[in-house]
């Protein structure tokens, strides 16, 4: 059908209920049958422009887009990390990566750094809380215990992003999709509130990467808070050796056997 014929066939549909909506006033001509009431007239012409005001915008929100192609983008797919093994001393560490296994990566961790002697828990005995070996002790546990669940993180991460592609692909593939089926506005909203979850599906996956980040760097921030108050200690020290024991030439038969190595 015309765009033409189709107007000319929408207002025959309204001229008629005009006709039906008219309430007898007053006669033209003589003629008692035929009435005619000005204020009324004016009210459904009012009306009229309102329907035809919500016909336009239902067919707005009915018509879809004929090309989406334009927006679309491409989803940056992880490649697996391949850590180099030259005797095993990386073993499972790109498993780890590239996988969910929290197991793989406490053994990969453990096998990667380096162990404590097995005569340090007797010396470590003997040390009191907040001495320098013991804050060096709670720096190697808090790694260990923290570098683990982010090597775990990361490869969960590779391996949801893997899998959710399917569903990513999917998406995308109906919002760019130009036939009536996808176009719909009960439709439309469907696919604008699954962009929605797998939004934050991805933030959540984020939000655990960046705990990860925040857990390294306050590994990252003992270290050099105790390397800073281990340079502090050594130049009190210094100074309170020398305040006690006298270093001149004139002293020199007394010898001092406190400094540091």
């Amino acid at each position: 059908m015309s765009t033409q014929r189709r107007k000319q066939r929408e207002w025959l549909v309204i001229a008629a209920a005009v006709l039906l909506t008219a309430t007898p006033s007053f006669a033209l001509f003589g003629i008692g049958d035929v009435v005619f009431d000005p204020t009324s007239y004016a009210s459904l012409i009012q009306q009229l422009t309102t329907l035809r005001m919500q016909y336009e915008m239902v067919k707005n929100n009915i018509t879809h887009f004929s090309f989406k192609q334009q927006w679309q983008t491409t989803l940056h797919r992880l490649e697996n990390v391949n850590v180099a093994n030259m005797f095993g001393e990386t073993a499972g560490i790109s498993i780890a990566l590239n996988n969910n296994s929290p197991s793989t990566s406490a053994t990969a961790w453990k096998t990667a750094t380096v162990q404590l002697n097995s005569g340090a828990s007797s010396y470590l005995a003997g040390q009191s809380l907040g001495s320098s070996r013991i804050s060096q002790l709670a720096m190697v546990e808090t790694s260990d215990g923290i570098s683990p669940d982010c090597l775990t993180a990361v490869g969960q991460y590779r391996t949801n992003r893997s899998e959710n592609a399917t569903a990513n692909s999917s998406l995308v593939s109906s919002q760019l999709d130009a036939s009536d089926g996808s176009n719909s506005e009960v439709q439309q909203l469907n696919l604008l509130n699954a962009s929605e979850a797998q939004k934050l599906s991805e933030m959540q996956a984020q939000g655990t990467l960046q705990s990860c980040l925040a857990g390294q760097m306050t590994v990252a921030n003992m270290e050099r808070r105790n390397a800073a108050v281990e340079d502090l200690n050594t130049v009190v020290f210094v100074q309170q050796q020398r305040a006690t024991n006298d270093v001149s030439a004139a002293g020199e038969g007394n010898t001092w056997k406190t400094y540091l190595p």
